[in-house]
């Protein structure tokens, strides 16, 4: 009976060890996406702000040619 308890010990205990080692690497996949997509973010920030300032001057132009006129 402590021989079937013990196996069944282990068993369970290996089964634990392989879902750990399986959520790490998980945990490990998941923070690498995260670090993409942030930079990716960063980067469509970057470009939203210089096309946001390029409007801006553009229109700041045209004001000025209809005032011209």
């Amino acid at each position: 009976m402590d021989e079937q308890l013990n196996n069944m010990l282990h068993h369970k205990i290996d089964e634990l060890l392989a879902l750990c080692q399986q959520l790490l690497e998980e945990n490990q996949t998941l923070k690498a996406s995260e670090q993409t997509w942030r930079e990716e973010r960063a980067q469509l920030v970057e470009k939203n702000e210089l096309a946001r300032s390029k409007v801006e001057a553009m229109i700041s132009r045209l004001k000025a040619l209809e005032q011209e006129s």
